[in-house]
Parts: structure tokens; C-alpha cells; sequence
């Protein structure tokens, strides 16, 4: 979807859906059809040397929510650069300035993000989203709904019950997309 798709997209909705942000993210060599794209949330401000490392090569990185603190951040953009969404437990100065939501076009791919699930604001089999990536409950999991990949990387931060530490991706391959999960060994 590129920006004419973006603003026909806009024109459709409700007013109430103000909150959602798009962007078009370019990415060096964005005309190669293969690409990796890192997927992280519930970091509660830990940042695990096995988080960045199973991070690296990938193109881009998409945090979920519940960053905690801006170094998180900062860290991962060492990596690839970064696109996030607030989650209920970022708060202060550094956290008012990420959105809620994202809409975002990435080589082509166009990627809704959302903290909690619950709070989706957006039919993405309409909107031409390929997937959807959110976070909160901190349960890795990835599922089709209608066409549309829907991908929890589960919590890279501290371990909640008995859940695994995990991060995800995306792979892009001549435009298609699928999602795979990572347990990390902590």
C-alpha cells in the first residue's frame, strides 16, 4: 500500500479512529522481495543479550508494547531500526510521544500494531493489512484470521508463570508473508 492507498484508506474512516498513524518506511535495497522483519513485545525494561541476538540481520523491528523505559529502545535501534506502540505500563515524558497504534507499509507490507489485542480499532482484512502484530498478554502466537496473519511474539522481558521468553519474525518473500516464534534460552 503506498501513500495514494494510505490516504484512500484514511478517507474511509470513521472519525473516531483518530488515533491511528501511518507511515511508509523505506528501507535500503527495499527493492529486494526477501526480508526479515525482528518482532518483540512485554521487554518490562529488561533487554536480554539473547533478545539481541537472535535480533540480529533483521531489517526492521517492531516493538509491541510495554517498553518501560526509552533505552530499550535505543538498544535495539543499534540493531535495526525501530517502530513501536505504547502499552499500558509505558508512561512518562518518553512514552507520550509513541502512538497507541501503527499502520505501517514496509517493503510493501502493510502491518497494523497494537498492544492489546482487545483494543484493535480497524477491520485489517478491509484495510489490506497482512498482519497484525500485538502483545500484552505475554503468550507467543501466531494465527490467520480471514486472510490476515495475527502474530504475539510473547514477552522478551521478565518470565510471567510458567510462559517462555520469546521473540518473533516475519519473513518476506517475493511479497508473501509468514510469521515464526523463537523461544530464547534464559
Amino acid at each position: 500500500m503506498g501513500c495514494l492507498a494510505y490516504a484512500r484508506f484514511f478517507a474511509r474512516l470513521p472519525v473516531s479512529w483518530t488515533s491511528v498513524h501511518a507511515k511508509v518506511i523505506g528501507m535500503p535495497g527495499s527493492t529486494a522481495r526477501n526480508f526479515r522483519i525482528g518482532l518483540i513485545s512485554d521487554t518490562h525494561n529488561v533487554m536480554r543479550p539473547q533478545v539481541l541476538t537472535a535480533l540480529a540481520g533483521v531489517k526492521h523491528i517492531l516493538h509491541a508494547g510495554d517498553i518501560c523505559d526509552e533505552q530499550v529502545l535505543t538498544q535495539l535501534a543499534r540493531i535495526a531500526p525501530v517502530t513501536a506502540v505504547r502499552g499500558n505500563n509505558d508512561r512518562g515524558d518518553w512514552a507520550r510521544s509513541i502512538n497507541v497504534t501503527e499502520l505501517i507499509e514496509i517493503g510493501g507490507i502493510s502491518l497494523y500494531m497494537v498492544h492489546d489485542i482487545a483494543a484493535l480499532d480497524i477491520d485489517p482484512q478491509a484495510a489490506g493489512v497482512h498482519a497484525v502484530i500485538y502483545g500484552h498478554s505475554h503468550t507467543p502466537l501466531i494465527e490467520e484470521r480471514a486472510g490476515v496473519l495475527f502474530v504475539n511474539p510473547g514477552s522478551a522481558g521478565p518470565r510471567r508463570f510458567s510462559l517462555p521468553v520469546s521473540v518473533g519474525f516475519l519473513e518476506v518473500k517475493r511479497g508473501a508473508v509468514s510469521a515464526s516464534l523463537q523461544t530464547l534460552q534464559v
